[in-house]
Parts: structure tokens; sequence; C-alpha cells
């Protein structure tokens, strides 16, 4: 009998596995195939849309989009004091050109940004800033509007599964920035956030007196990423807001009345019993969203085109404008496994989509 059963538990086993058969053979062609092209074109000079010979180059594209160096520049010394010069117009320490410190041979190395450490001037030079800056960029365009995403989602959600009158035409009202097309909502920021007086915000900063309502927003490298945050968080937050609202309703109402019966406050109630049960809506919400934020391309196209870049819009740069799909592939490799790394770190920090603590 116990012989039978076995026999039978393995011809289901390996039915199971011809059933699975063409699932895989359809995976394979349209998941790791063009994956593995790209791994692939990585380690070429392969051209886009040309007839030029491709050539293997190793991890040639690799040096050259991953490649720094840290230097130290060295102080301007006055020939009559003997000592560092100084800016007489603002009275900061004159150090050397970062041209002159830099190399340029074998490869040329340009100015990625300058930082100051127990009284030194130091320089970062990369062989491709442009790429080191747009991996910057996106990781802290990522963490900051997922964490600033997650609050105000978590807030609206806990406003909008309260009983109160109009409660169906304000969920309905928070869906409208979710709703609108990405590339209506960042024309539309774009025009919010213009460099002189036609712009919503510079027409508020003259009303209350601040700057004359000229701050260019979108041309200043400081509030560039501010404004791109910005721009997200109005449109992903209603995201965050609705899948958090579908766990908040699946907390039976029975525990919080009897939590009420003995003595817990709301505020007792909100850490002791909704977030540790919402946990596992808020990991899945964060992942879904970081993956989003991670691989964001047209917020930055749309807004800044060639000017600053994301991740996504670096790649997208190099194999259509310059044509460049050995070294597009590579920086799409490297954003692959930026992405695979932060959110395998991301989950693990978390506890994992599934963990029911």
């Amino acid at each position: 009998m116990e012989t039978t059963s076995k026999s039978l538990v393995k011809s289901e086993a390996r039915l199971a596995y011809l059933l699975l058969v063409p699932s895989f053979i359809i995976l394979i062609m349209i998941a790791f195939y063009p994956l593995g092209s790209v791994f692939v074109n990585s380690v070429t000079n392969k051209r886009f849309a040309s007839s030029q010979k491709t050539e293997f180059v190793g991890l040639k594209n690799y040096k050259k989009l991953l490649g720094f160096k840290v230097m130290v520049l060295p102080p301007v010394i006055d020939d009559a004091t003997g000592k560092q010069k100084f800016d007489p117009e603002t009275g900061d320490a004159v150090w050397e050109s970062p041209l002159d410190v830099l190399p340029t041979e074998p490869v040329r190395y340009k100015e990625l940004s300058q930082f100051s450490f127990m009284g030194a001037q130091y320089v970062i030079g990369a062989t491709d800033p442009d790429f080191l800056q747009a991996v910057g960029d996106t990781v802290g365009f990522t963490i900051l509007s997922v964490f600033i995403e997650t609050v105000l989602g978590l807030a609206v959600a806990l406003v909008l599964n309260s009983a109160f009158k109009g409660r169906g035409f304000m969920r309905m009202v928070m869906l409208i920035p979710w709703a609108i097309p990405t590339a209506v909502s960042s024309r539309m920021w774009e025009w919010m956030f213009a460099s002189n007086r036609t712009g919503f915000f510079n027409i508020l900063l003259d009303k209350i007196g601040i700057n004359n309502g000229q701050f260019a927003f979108l041309v200043e490298s400081s509030s560039q990423l501010w404004v791109m945050i910005a721009i997200d968080v109005w449109k992903t937050t209603p995201f965050m807001a609705l899948l958090i609202l579908a766990g908040l309703q699946m907390i039976p109402r029975q525990i919080y009345e009897a939590a009420y019966v003995d003595g817990a406050n709301k505020l007792r109630q909100f850490w002791s019993m909704t977030l540790p049960m919402l946990r596992a809506t808020l990991a899945v919400a964060l992942v879904f969203r970081t993956l989003d934020a991670l691989r964001v391309f047209d917020v930055f196209q749309i807004v800044f085109g060639a000017n600053r870049y994301s991740m996504a819009s670096f790649a997208y740069y190099q194999l259509v404008d310059n044509k460049l799909m050995g070294y597009s592939s590579a920086s799409s490799v490297v954003i692959f496994l930026l992405i695979f790394i932060f959110d395998f770190i991301y989950i693990k920090m978390i506890g994992g989509v599934d963990s029911d603590a």
C-alpha cells in the first residue's frame, strides 16, 4: 500500500514538472534571453543601428562607468606672505584647480564633486561623472521620496479608514493625482516650478517677499532633486495610501473594541496594534515603490532631458543619442545589480514580505 502511494506521488511530481516545461521555455524566451543579451553586449563595443563590426572589449565599459579617484587639492600659496591665499570677496580658502590635479593619462578624470575633511580639501574625479551623479541622484531620490510617500500615505489611509461623512468622495478625489499620466503631471509641475514669475511657486514667493519671485528651481542644482521628489510624492502618495488602506481594512474592528475596553488610548492602539498588523502590507508597498523609484525615467526625462539624469535616462541617452549600445548595456547591468543588491538588503531589513511577525 505504502509502495503504491510513493509511486503515485512520484508520478504526480513528474506530471507537474512536465506541465511546468512550457512555462520555463516561455520564461527563458521573454526574460532570460534579453537579460543575457544585455550582459553579452556590455563587454563589447557594439553600436546601436550600425553596421560597424562588434569587438570584445572585456571590462572596459565597466571601468569607464565606475572609475573614480579621490585626490587632495593643494592650497594656493600667496608669494608675498608664503601662506595660503584667501578669496578677498568671500573669505574662502583658495585651492588648486581640479583640472591640474586629476589624472589625464591613460584616461581623463573629470571633477564629480569636492569636500572638506580635517582642514584639507578633496576632489572626487570620475571617468564618467554623469553616471555616478545619476546613481547618487537616483538613490537619494528613492530614499527620500519613498520615505515621504510612506509617511503621508499612512496618514491619509488612517483618515480615510475612519468613519466620516463624505468618505467615499474623499477616496475618489485622492486618486486623481495617481490617475493623471506621468507625462502630463510632470509638465504641469514643470510650469509650476518655472524659473520666473509665471511659475506658481515663484508667484507665491513674490507675494510673501522672498527672493523677488525669481528663484530658478529647475536650474539650481541644489533644488533640482527636491523638485523631482515633490512631483513624485504628489503623484504616488495616493498609491501608497490605497495599499495601506487595504491593509487597514483587513484588521478586525473587534480587537480595537477590546483594546478600548482594556483602557488603551488611540496612540497606544496605533503603536501596539495597527503598525505591527500593517507590517506585511507596508513591506509590500515599500518594495513596490522602491523598485519603481530606482527605475525612475519619465519624470527626469520630461523635466530635465539631458541636463540631469536618472540611472534609467542615462542608459537611454547612451543608447539612443550616442548609439553606444555596449556602453549602455554595461550601465544597465550596473543598474540591475544595484537594484538587486538594494532590494535584497531592503527586504532583509524589513523582515521579508511574508513575515507574519
